[in-house]
């Protein structure tokens, strides 16, 4: 079994090495992840919510709420307004919400455009680690840590919130890939950027009374630095913070936005870490392995 396996390896690299072919598939690979992203983006943030509710009610002593299973398989997806399952063929990746029209088959309930947008978004940033890395661990790298970003700049997006679920895997898996590379940068890499937003959010706090961020800023921004190296970090904080403020500026004046309101920015450090990660050697920073 293992020889035949072996013999079928190098007959798909070639394959996936034809000009055309690993785009085309990074982009099918990415719509079919985008479909499970949205599952997460949509779930965690409610699975949290009911984990820190049981915990809180067994802390004050009280029997934890009863509630049915929901995690990022059970129940069935589901239109939110009248319960009716999807069907199988309305769930395959942005065919499905078209042929739907973007309404519930049952209620005609409006379906987000998000849906689409998510998996679209997932296939494009696929196919641009496809063409940038070709067949190789760096595209395999570049495909897990965009399908990381989607779903933690999406979720900080509606939440304000990065889920260590997420934020330390990528970090972990970062540090593990580096055993294939140079450790002490993923690891340099970890710790200072971890330590430049919590030293940020100290001094910021110090002098305004305020938070200026949360901690998961700071673990999103070591897990960066554990997949980039250090050198990456200068260039992430400068354009997540440059292009953070040039959108927040532009919410307040333009949309009327208060300044009172926290803008999350996760989205921001998660599109900087990505762009660096593509630029590879024109930026400082790239894979440390």
């Amino acid at each position: 079994m293992l020889d035949a396996v072996s013999a079928t390896l190098p007959g798909f690299e070639a394959l996936l090495s034809e000009p055309g072919v690993l785009p085309v598939v990074a982009g099918l690979l990415g719509l079919v992840v985008g479909s499970f992203l949205n599952t997460v983006i949509h779930r965690l943030p409610q699975m949290l919510e009911r984990d820190w509710r049981e915990q809180c009610a067994e802390l004050a002593g009280a029997a934890p709420p009863q509630s049915a299973r929901f995690d990022l398989v059970a129940p069935r997806s589901h239109c939110p307004q009248c319960k009716t399952p999807i069907r199988a063929l309305h769930l395959v990746p942005l065919v499905g919400w078209l042929l739907l029209r973007g309404r519930c088959a049952a209620c005609a309930t409006t379906i987000a455009v998000r849906y689409p947008l998510v998996e679209m978004l997932t296939a494009a940033l696929f196919t641009v680690a496809a063409l940038r890395f070709g067949v190789s661990l760096h595209f395999l790298a570049a495909v897990v840590m965009s399908a990381f970003l989607i779903a933690l700049a999406f979720i900080d997006f509606d939440t304000h919130y990065l889920p260590d679920q997420l934020t330390l895997p990528l970090l972990w898996i970062g540090l593990a890939a580096s055993l294939t590379g140079d450790v002490a940068e993923a690891v340099t890499g970890a710790i200072i950027g971890y330590l430049i937003l919590w030293l940020v959010y100290h001094a910021f706090k110090l002098v305004t009374g305020k938070e200026g961020m949360g901690y998961g800023d700071f673990k999103l921004l070591a897990a960066l630095g554990a997949w980039l190296g250090p050198e990456s970090l200068l260039p992430i904080v400068l354009a997540s913070s440059v292009s953070g403020a040039a959108i927040g500026i532009a919410m307040i004046f333009l949309a009327g936005r208060s300044r009172d309101v926290p803008l999350a920015f996760g989205p921001y450090l998660a599109a900087a870490g990505w762009m660096v990660m593509i630029a590879g050697d024109l930026l400082p920073g790239g894979f440390v392995f």
